[in-house]
């Protein structure tokens, strides 16, 4: 089945090719395309942060992961299939992040930690609420603790290491 989605805005950000690590205090901005006023976004700036669905525009088709494979090719990290990694290469290439929201201006949001690279279109947001995150302890991995040893750290930390 078949369904259309269509960008509700589009990135704007520094970065205009994906990195697999070093997104800690990345700012970017989400800016909504003409079919929104700024009546979409009222009462969004009470929220300290927003989830930002997204597409991985940048994946060619022939790239896409419908199977196992090992998480950044490492071959030391065991094959897990692609919906036990968070992979761009995925079947319908859609991006899930969690931000902080900094502030709203007009139809505009400017965010932090976002890891989508300028141009990249969003599909959706949600504000984060407590009642929505894991009412347990989450568990993972430790291959998935060691991919995202870096993920978060600012680039002038790692360089100053």
């Amino acid at each position: 089945m078949t369904y259309k989605v269509e960008a509700i805005g589009f990135v704007k950000a520094k970065r205009v090719v994906k990195e697999d690590d070093f997104w800690g205090n990345e700012q970017s901005f989400i800016k909504l395309s003409g079919r929104f006023t700024e009546s979409a976004l009222q009462g969004i700036e009470q929220f300290s942060h927003i989830e930002v669905l997204f597409l991985f525009h940048q994946v060619v088709e022939s790239a896409i992961v419908e199977g196992a494979r090992h998480p950044r090719n490492n071959k030391t990290w065991p094959q897990v299939g692609i919906f036990a990694q968070r992979v761009k290469n995925r079947p319908n290439r859609i991006g899930s992040t969690i931000c902080r929201l900094l502030s709203v201006s007009g139809t505009q949001l400017t965010v932090s930690e976002l890891d989508a690279i300028d141009g990249t279109p969003i599909l959706d947001i949600k504000p984060v609420m407590s009642a929505f995150l894991p009412r347990e302890t989450v568990c993972q991995p430790q291959w998935a603790d060691e991919i995202m040893q870096n993920y978060w750290l600012t680039k002038k930390l790692e360089e100053g290491s």
